[in-house]
């Protein structure tokens, strides 16, 4: 069985091939994947938890965002603005991120967190994300935080912009398919390719077995939603 250091020496690696970026200060990177439950059940332990990373990091969060968006849509109103960051940094698209890097495993937790199914509590997993993105500001200030967080987050920008972000096209396209085809629409994934940290997934709509669309994203919940978005503008033509 690994011993306690390894199994930490194991965590960090995952991570950071998962953020592709390597940790100057590995420490940061353990503090922000400790959840208070662990500091809880293990006092001896020299890290503490991950809550003022994650105050941190929601601030850093916010502000790449708010750059981002300022920057890339200059013509957009404050309301807007406000809007757009409001729908890509709640806690179900932050805990959709740390789902993607498969970082709830990768948390240090108690026991009994870990036995209630921590490792999948969209709450926990957002708060980590946001901890992770504060470790890697005070590691790399802010032009190495930026850089990452604009990976996961830009392109979803201008879904959010264009009000196409939290749209359900895969159950508007069964609802049709239902209705009209009395068929209920198959996802299959055909290309799975990129590195850990940034997989690419290309995935086909079939309705009776044949192709409807296509879709692609940087994972297979986004490439299926970008299929089912396709197919929706086929049928409705």
């Amino acid at each position: 069985m690994n011993s306690q250091p390894q199994k930490n020496s194991d965590r960090l690696a995952r991570v950071q091939e998962s953020l592709g970026y390597l940790f100057k200060q590995p420490e940061l990177l353990l503090e922000a994947l400790t959840h208070k439950s662990f500091s809880n059940e293990n006092p001896e332990s020299i890290s503490a938890c991950n809550e003022r990373l994650e105050f941190l990091g929601d601030a850093i969060l916010d502000l790449v965002v708010s750059q981002r968006s300022f920057i890339d849509y200059p013509d957009l109103p404050e309301g807007e603005l406000t809007r757009v960051r409001a729908e890509l940094v709640r806690e179900r698209n932050l805990a959709e991120i740390a789902r993607r890097i498969d970082l709830g495993s990768c948390l240090r937790m108690g026991k009994g967190e870990r036995r209630s199914g921590g490792e999948q509590k969209s709450s926990l997993l957002a708060n980590a994300v946001e901890a992770v993105f504060g470790a890697l500001f005070l590691d790399g200030g802010y032009e190495s935080a930026r850089s990452i967080i604009e990976k996961f987050f830009l392109p979803e920008i201008p879904l959010a912009v264009n009000k196409k972000f939290d749209v359900d096209y895969k159950t508007n396209l069964q609802e049709l398919c239902q209705r009209v085809h009395r068929q209920t629409p198959d996802y299959v994934l055909v290309d799975e390719s990129g590195p850990d940290h940034q997989r690419h997934y290309t995935v086909e709509v079939r309705l009776h077995g044949k192709k409807v669309a296509c879709g692609e994203g940087r994972s297979k919940k986004l490439a299926e939603q970008d299929a089912a978005r396709g197919a929706l503008e086929k049928l409705e033509a």
